[in-house]
């Protein structure tokens, strides 16, 4: 008896041992990939946004990309004509300001807004913000049999989302996201995103990510050209003063 009482005691204890274990390689393998995707100092490119209906029938828009470090980030549209000089600036806070040729000037987007699909897109404001996903969600290692990459369940850590938790399939040598899958407060799968990454210089970055909206099956394509990463870019590009400027 007292030697099956030592085995359980054993037991429990390696068990709990390797649940720590595997929430600390967790942890670490979502901060390898935040900080994979947010290496370069600062970044610009040309993004071509293509939105697809159930039907197959496409709107394509186009924007300019300017990004420093993880939390700035500026899109300005620059067609089609009805889209022109719209632009939305991200900073650090989960800040976000939108400014539309409209408005006389430029508005905070509030938390609800956050939710909302991102100028028209199958992207939320809040998943356009690129606040590493480490701000905001504990990582967990879920089980899987798959080769080449590991699978890790995002549980919000108490920080406002508006996700109940993403499943993020992470490459295995070089820490990218491969597909996300996003899940509602009904605990839903809502959306899925798969990323394509190609590496310049020594960067790696995500040349094309399409978001799909399951329930509507309308998808967005997101597409970067033209990347430049290191180029100096000054704080006063990212100011709210700046962002009505064409």
């Amino acid at each position: 008896m007292l030697n099956f009482l030592k085995f359980l005691f054993l037991l429990v204890f390696i068990t709990s041992d390797l649940q720590v274990i595997k929430a600390q390689n967790a942890s670490e393998l979502l901060k390898k990939m935040d900080q994979l995707i947010s290496a370069p100092k600062d970044k610009q490119a040309d993004v071509k946004m293509i939105l697809t209906s159930k039907d197959g029938s496409q709107k394509i828009r186009e924007a300019t990309l300017l990004q420093k470090g993880a939390y700035k980030k500026l899109y300005r549209y620059t067609k089609p004509a009805d889209k022109a000089g719209i632009a939305t600036l991200s900073l650090p806070g989960g800040i976000m300001w939108l400014s539309m040729p409209s408005f006389n000037k430029p508005i905070k987007v509030s938390l609800l807004s956050n939710s909302q699909a991102f100028n028209g897109t199958d992207f939320s404001s809040e998943d356009m913000s690129g606040i590493p996903y480490g701000d905001k969600y504990i990582a967990q290692l879920a089980d899987s049999d798959l080769k080449n990459t590991y699978l890790l369940e995002l549980i919000p850590n108490g920080s406002k989302t508006n996700y109940s938790k993403i499943m993020a399939y992470v490459d295995k040598v070089n820490y990218y996201p491969v597909k996300m899958i996003y899940f509602n407060k009904s605990n839903r799968a809502d959306k899925i995103a798969l990323y394509q990454y190609v590496k310049k210089g020594g960067y790696w970055f995500a040349q094309e990510v399409i978001m799909t909206d399951l329930k509507n099956q309308h998808s967005t394509s997101i597409i970067l050209s033209n990347v430049k990463f290191d180029q100096g870019l000054k704080d006063e590009a990212f100011s709210v003063e700046n962002l009505k400027k064409q």
